[in-house]
């Protein structure tokens, strides 16, 4: 047998196209020609899979060789294509007999000894490979993330000998066993009650992990805004398994790996506001997932939000919007999903305590408090739902040694009700709900909705600020088990819309 064809997968975002490894050998000058649009990294897999194969006690056929990566026209780039490279030469030379190449896919890196080092980005290949019933062999130090795919069969594999030991029956490799992954635990070190005061605050907290809405806090250094801003992921409801599994593969993809102790916890990430615009929405040559997507089913903080640039900024529209992220490169146009919970914090100026009566800074006019402010554009604050200040805790509320207020065990039942209720009633969370969700479920009495349109009229909102008032009073009508929108519920909405009227008051 000159020919042998072997399967493998190439990473394309979040997408694992499948990749046939076509070995041809044919008489001729010694040689190896690699064709198939191959970048820089697979052309020099020539020289580690020779090694490789003399190493691990075969030997390098003095013949013509051509490999073939198809289709084409897909580009290819790191070494996960030594290990199918070398096992399609051993079959074509003859080293290797097997029945069926068919039922098996596999990736690897060779190192010069013959040993199979790890690569990344290996969950899309791996869930790809289960849809497609067959068997998927990995690298050893791959085997954490095989195990999370249990639709998959998978194999652990050491050397490029083990796995021609496997695949002619002579010696089968370790089958990776599925790994459970674990429930969120009910108590944890952070709690609501560490924050003295601010009632109001952790009130808007509830409602937006109820209904999975975006939060802005605004107010002086020392408030509590940042203590708020992580206890919102403790007070989400845990992952589904699927949801995990995307999580495990975008961090698979960002060169970041996998927490050993992954979880059913939703991500929280808080990137420093010097990050730029790739790292935030992700990008690059080779596109990688940013942060936007590394808090994918989770929260996504940005604190000292008007110190970050405001390019940088408003790339996060869109992501806001659809919930993923579109990068369009000349060869490839790769999608990442982005479904997060943005929490932002600024200080009302640049020195803080601007808005504070009682320590109004003198270096802060009304004009330099506006013009920090409006490093934010107004459509990046139209999509966040809740605005809401958070005041100076006084004093005799800090010196305060008993809990006071909503603990987040208290919280967490009633958010997890709110969203049973919201999952019943329409399959999603409130701020996923379309126009035609809202007009099937957020009916407004004729008086309400005469309250409403006079607010709208006094602060000038936008449609979409319109939209968010009303998915907003929907999750306090859940939260108060209320089947209708009470006027009280419409209220407190808007309320939390403390940007858009500090902008004309200013």
């Amino acid at each position: 047998m000159s020919f042998a064809t072997l399967w493998t997968r190439v990473k394309v975002g979040m997408d694992a196209p499948l990749v046939s490894v076509e070995v041809h050998l044919s008489n001729g000058l010694p040689g190896l020609t690699l064709v198939g649009l191959p970048e820089a990294a697979v052309k020099e897999s020539k020289d580690r899979v020779r090694s490789a194969i003399i190493n691990s006690g075969f030997d390098f056929p003095s013949r013509r060789l051509t490999i073939n990566l198809a289709p084409a026209e897909l580009p290819k780039h790191g070494g996960r294509f030594d290990l199918p490279i070398a096992l399609g030469i051993l079959i074509a030379s003859g080293q290797l007999q097997c029945d069926s190449l068919d039922d098996f896919e596999c990736v690897g890196e060779l190192g010069l000894s013959g040993d199979i080092r790890p690569v990344d980005g290996l969950i899309p290949a791996l869930l790809a490979c289960g849809h497609s019933g067959k068997t998927f062999i990995a690298p050893i130090d791959n085997h954490e993330e095989a195990a999370l795919c249990h639709e998959t069969q998978s194999f652990a594999a050491r050397t490029l000998s083990e796995v021609c030991a496997h695949i002619e029956r002579r010696s089968l490799l370790s089958s990776i066993p599925p790994k459970k992954l674990m429930p969120k635990p009910l108590t944890s070190q952070l709690d609501l009650n560490d924050i003295k005061g601010q009632h109001q605050a952790k009130r808007a907290l509830i409602i937006a992990a109820a209904g999975g809405h975006h939060l802005l806090m605004m107010g002086p250094p020392g408030t509590g805004k940042t203590m708020l801003a992580t206890r919102l992921s403790d007070l989400l409801p845990p992952l589904e398994r699927t949801q995990a599994l995307e999580m495990a593969a975008i961090q698979s993809l960002s060169h970041q790996g996998i927490d050993k102790s992954l979880s059913l916890s939703p991500p929280f990430r808080s990137p420093h506001h010097t990050c730029s615009g790739v790292a935030l929405v992700g990008g690059g040559s080779r596109p990688k997932p940013g942060e936007v997507s590394l808090a994918h089913h989770g929260v996504l903080f940005l604190d000292e939000l008007p110190e970050f640039s405001r390019k940088v900024l408003d790339v996060l529209r869109e992501p806001l919007e659809n919930g993923e992220v579109h990068i369009a490169r000349a060869s490839q146009h790769v999608r990442f999903p982005a479904e997060f919970q943005l929490v932002a914090a600024l200080n009302p100026c640049p020195c803080g305590y601007y808005t504070i009566k009682e320590k109004r800074c003198s270096d802060c006019s009304d004009r330099k408090a506006e013009r920090y402010q409006s490093s934010i554009s107004g459509p990046l604050l139209d999509r966040i739902d809740l605005h809401i200040e958070v005041p100076p805790i006084k004093k005799e509320v800090f010196f305060q040694t008993e809990q006071n207020g909503i603990s987040s065990k208290q919280a967490k039942e009633l958010i997890y009700k709110a969203r049973n209720i919201q999952l019943q009633r329409a399959g999603k969370a409130n701020v996923k709900m379309t126009h035609q969700d809202l007009n099937k479920f957020c009916f407004l009495d004729k008086e309400t909705r005469k309250f409403l349109e006079n607010i709208i009229d006094k602060l000038n909102i936008s449609a979409r600020a319109y939209h968010k008032i009303i998915k907003v009073a929907r999750t306090i009508a859940d939260l108060d088990a209320s089947s209708n929108i009470e006027r009280s519920h419409l209220t407190e909405a808007i309320s939390y819309r403390r940007m858009d009227r500090n902008f004309k008051t200013l």
